[in-house]
């Protein structure tokens, strides 16, 4: 079996994730999006509530998608042989 990229291991450390060798790349990655659809709910409801300001609304969403960039990485890719 492939050993995580160090740069997976590294985003997923990020996150508070720490696979196994045995983790397979489908619970990581399911892991990492609800972490991620968490955050964006959490988001949402700020700026509902008045926390965030419609006009840096965006910009919180940027920057959130830019700590999650490992969703956009296909999971062929999370692994090294």
């Amino acid at each position: 079996m492939s050993a995580f990229s160090s740069l997976v291991l590294d985003a997923l450390a990020s996150h508070g994730l720490r696979p196994r060798p045995d983790t397979t790349v489908d619970l990581l990655r399911g892991q990492v999006n609800d972490l991620y659809r968490y955050e964006i709910r959490q988001l949402r409801r700020r700026l509902l509530a008045g926390e965030i300001p419609k006009d840096g609304y965006a910009d919180a969403v940027r920057a959130l998608r830019l700590r999650y960039l490992l969703l956009s990485l296909p999971k062929e890719q999370w692994r090294v042989r």
